[in-house]
């Protein structure tokens, strides 16, 4: 749905967002030059540039080889752990990224699967950076069935971002590094993966990521069929 051969600046799937911003700014900046000054529209301008810069959308090489996780979303790695989740059976391995309003905000998906599920919970807006935001935040669960298991991505918000945007639908395949959603303003987003044991980590706490290029971890053993991705999105 969100995999496309032509590229656009701004993220496709959050345009109920940037339309707005777009065409308040254009009309608010020709006002304020022709009744004000050209400073003012000069800083009306800007302003809104800034605001369309939370969505933009550039391209990512995708890594080819089989048997790795991509980084679901841009950011800064803040935990790395071996955890109990309710969506999944037994351990997992949970990788947390926190996203400022300076990331690029796409989420996409860290490996080739299907939408198995997608459950929205509601709840609070803590500082994604909070230690309780992983359960207290509101959030969206994506439960994709993968050539390694059933992972999960989940989307968090933050004390900024209240918006959630997920238009994937069940039964959906995705590739990996494909788009399957954003948040709006600063935000957080974990990957969790079953059997930790089989993953050896590639990052590391406080690295920076980047969604769809950059591989965080790798397979130690062979996944039931091969899948990978090898075209720039």
């Amino acid at each position: 749905m969100l995999q496309r051969k032509l590229w656009f600046p701004l993220a496709l799937v959050g345009w109920q967002f940037w339309l707005p911003i777009l065409f308040g700014g254009c009309v608010l900046t020709a006002v304020s030059a022709l009744v004000a000054s050209i400073w003012l529209a000069t800083i009306v301008a800007v302003f809104t540039l800034a605001c369309l810069l939370f969505f933009r959308d550039p391209i990512r090489t995708i890594p080819q080889q089989a048997g790795v996780m991509v980084a679901p979303a841009d950011g800064v790695i803040t935990e790395i752990a071996v955890t109990p989740w309710r969506y999944l059976p037994g351990d997992v391995l949970r990788v947390s990224i926190f996203l400022s309003v300076l990331d690029v905000h796409i989420n996409r998906s860290p490996c080739e699967g299907v939408v198995h599920s997608i459950t929205f919970e509601p709840g609070r807006f803590l500082d994604a950076r909070h230690p309780e935001a992983a359960i207290q935040n509101q959030s969206n669960n994506l439960l994709i069935d993968t050539p390694y298991g059933r992972i999960a991505v989940r989307q968090i918000v933050g004390a900024i971002a209240r918006r959630i945007i997920c238009p994937v639908r069940t039964g959906e395949k995705l590739a990996r590094g494909q788009r399957f959603g954003m948040i709006a303003f600063g935000s957080r987003t974990d990957l969790l993966i079953p059997q930790p044991q089989d993953w050896t980590p590639c990052v590391k706490v406080g690295d920076k990521v980047c969604a769809g290029s950059t591989v965080i971890f790798k397979f130690s053993g062979k996944p039931s069929s091969a899948g990978t991705a090898d075209e720039t999105r």
